[in-house]
This record gives C-alpha cells, sequence and structure tokens, in this order.
C-alpha cells in the first residue's frame, strides 16, 4: 500500500512531463522550438514533436498563404495626376528562422506591418514613373508585376514570399474626381451646344433649299399656266373667228347674249337707256334681230 501511494504520484508526474514534452504539428502550421529565446528546433511537416518540459516552448507560425489589403495610398503620375490607390498582395512564410529573427514575438501581425511598409513604398515607386493613362487601362499587368519583384526583394529580409500583388483600386481623389465630372460636363454640354448650332445650320439649308425649290416651281408652274393659258385663248379665239366665218348671225347672238349675262348681273351699276335701244333687240323678238326691220345690230360687247 506504501509503495503504491508512492508510485502513483511518480507515474502521474511522469505522465503529465510526458503529454507536455508532446506537441502535434497541424498540416497548416509550421512550428519553431525555442529554448530561452533562442531556435532549437524547426518543424514544419505534420505530426507529432517532442520538446523539453518547461524549457522549451512552440512557437506555431501560419503555414498557407496569406493576404494583406494595403490601406489607400495618394500616388502622383508622371503626368502629374494624382490617383488614390490601393492593392492586395498575397504571401507566405518560407524561413522560419529568418521570420523569426525579423519580427520577434509579434509573429504575422508584426510581419503584415513591414510588408504593407514595403508595398506603400514599391507603389509609388512604379506607378509614380508612367502616365495615368496606362495605370488606368487594363493593360497593367506589366505594373503589378513590378511592384511584385521589389516588394518580393524586400520582403526577402523578413523570411518570406511576395506570391502576387494587385491593384485593386486606382481612382482620382474626392476633390479631383468632382472637378473632373464637372469638366465632363462642361465638355458635354460644349459639344451639345455644337451639335445644336450644326443642326440649325443644317436645318436653314433645307428649308432655304425648300424655298427655293418651291420658287422654281412655282414660276414653272405659273409659266407653263401660262402657256397653256395662251394656247387655249388663241384656239378659243380660232374657233370664234371660225364660226363668225360660217354664221355671222349665230356669232352676233351669242356674244349679245354675253354682253347681257355681264349687264344684267347683281351688283352691277344701273344702265340708263331708251326702251328701242339696240340692246335689246335679241330680248324683243322670238327669232332674233331679223324680225324688227331698219334696226342695227345690237352691242356686241
Amino acid at each position: 500500500m506504501m509503495k503504491s501511494a508512492i508510485l502513483l504520484p511518480i507515474v502521474a508526474i511522469l505522465g503529465a512531463t510526458v503529454l507536455s514534452s508532446l506537441f502535434i504539428v497541424d498540416e497548416r502550421e509550421k512550428v519553431l522550438v525555442l529554448q530561452f529565446g533562442q531556435v532549437k528546433q524547426v518543424k514544419e511537416d505534420p505530426g507529432l514533436g517532442f520538446k523539453i518540459p518547461l524549457i522549451q516552448e512552440v512557437v506555431r507560425y501560419d503555414a498557407r498563404i496569406l493576404g494583406l489589403p494595403t490601406t489607400p495610398l495618394e500616388v502622383t503620375m508622371l503626368d502629374d495626376r494624382r490617383l488614390v490607390v490601393d492593392a492586395f498582395a498575397r504571401w507566405r512564410i518560407t524561413n522560419l528562422i529568418q521570420f523569426r529573427e525579423a519580427v520577434g514575438a509579434g509573429g504575422e501581425a508584426q510581419a503584415l506591418v513591414g510588408l504593407e511598409r514595403i508595398l506603400n513604398n514599391a507603389i509609388p515607386e512604379v506607378l509614380g514613373s508612367v502616365d495615368s493613362n496606362r495605370v488606368l487601362s487594363e493593360d497593367r499587368t506589366a505594373l503589378m508585376n513590378q511592384i511584385r519583384d521589389i516588394a518580393r526583394r524586400e520582403a526577402a529580409n523578413l523570411g518570406i514570399d511576395v506570391i502576387d500583388v494587385r491593384l485593386t483600386r486606382t481612382d482620382l481623389p474626392e476633390q479631383n474626381l468632382e472637378a473632373t465630372f464637372a469638366r465632363m460636363r462642361a465638355e458635354r454640354e460644349r459639344e451639345a451646344v455644337d451639335e445644336i448650332a450644326r443642326g440649325n445650320e443644317a436645318a436653314q439649308r433645307v428649308r432655304a433649299a425648300a424655298d427655293r425649290t418651291v420658287v422654281e416651281l412655282t414660276s414653272d408652274a405659273r409659266r407653263e399656266a401660262d402657256v397653256i393659258r395662251g394656247q387655249a385663248d388663241a384656239e378659243r379665239n380660232a374657233i370664234y373667228a371660225e364660226a363668225f366665218g360660217q354664221d355671222p348671225e349665230f356669232f352676233a347672238f351669242t356674244r349679245s347674249l354675253t354682253s347681257y349675262e355681264r349687264a344684267l348681273q347683281s351688283g352691277n351699276s344701273s344702265i340708263v337707256m331708251q326702251p328701242d335701244s339696240e340692246f335689246f333687240d335679241y330680248l324683243r323678238s322670238d327669232s332674233g334681230r331679223g324680225d324688227t326691220p331698219g334696226r342695227a345690230a345690237p352691242a356686241t360687247e
């Protein structure tokens, strides 16, 4: 019983000591074993590891590819235009010992601070040497690759590898953006005024051409009407002359009827003449002028 009472605590202590000396490395992790701040063991493969209890400690780091979104940075381009730029970097730890020496106990958080500082220096260095049109265009892969190469070279001292850098935003500053919009509006308004002026000028030309065409068509129509009217008058006079030559009495009768029609219309001036005037010869006789001997022919106009 005495032995059992003594052995049980010893076994428990040994068991706790053994358990505290074991650690498990996940496949998503890399591990450093430190002894009084000095690196004693590097464990990058997943599995079971051992350390000295109470003397050594295990520090775990993320073995996956990590991301870093940078804060917006205002950059002046080669053409003196200013752009607000931010980027997104992907990186991972490649050298645990160098990484530990560079960032100390800060770990990944301290590495993010250092990497962002590197990117904030590399972005103006690359973008400040080109025009803004190149940065704003879709063909800016070469610029992002240059930023990545600079960041990779500088971050190698931190024991990390910069895999990729992408520009996520390239916008004008707010005050420049408003000025640009105002300039764009003014330009569009000027273009609209120019288009309206050109439209009015074209409309005036069309109206002038239409008015000229109307005058020409009207003149041609009147000329043709006058020609046709003259031809009709000539044909009418020829018919009258032919009819007069064939039957002078009938011609005199029709001319008298025409004179009656014109003289006896309503609204005409009053006519004062003698009842036996020659003007009424065809009205006093059923058979015409021949029934009243000694009378002259009535007026024919």
